[in-house]
């Protein structure tokens, strides 16, 4: 073995995995029925309620985040986009796709109060 055998490359290429639930060596949880509930929840018990679309990256899979009237907010993977702009729907609450339109400055000053207050 020569002194820089170790850092040559193989020739060996690693192909993408091929499970649509993975991406590289990072397992992303599918939604569930408690996500679900969870959302159901949130837009029940909160007024002025607008969902902001998420769309797939490296790390997690496509989220709907349920922004209140006061700035209190959740996030939750959903099965789909499509998936998402339903919910929104059938629950009355407008939906945006965030990676257009971004999130609400609501959102920003809930989280900062959050912060200021030490939660």
């Amino acid at each position: 073995m020569g002194m820089f055998d170790r850092f040559r490359r193989s020739g060996r290429v690693r192909r993408p995995a091929r499970d649509a639930a993975r991406t590289g060596s990072t397992t992303v949880r599918a939604s569930d029925g408690e996500d679900v509930r969870h959302l159901e929840q949130f837009v029940a018990s909160r007024q002025g309620v607008e969902g902001f679309v998420e769309p797939r990256t490296a790390v997690s899979d496509v989220t709907l985040l349920l922004v209140a009237h006061d700035g209190e907010w959740t996030r939750r993977r959903v099965p789909s986009v499509k998936w998402a702009h339903d919910f929104a729907n059938r629950h009355r609450v407008p939906s945006y796709d965030a990676a257009v339109v971004g999130v609400p400055q609501r959102m920003r000053d809930y989280n900062a109060r959050k912060k200021a207050q030490g939660l």
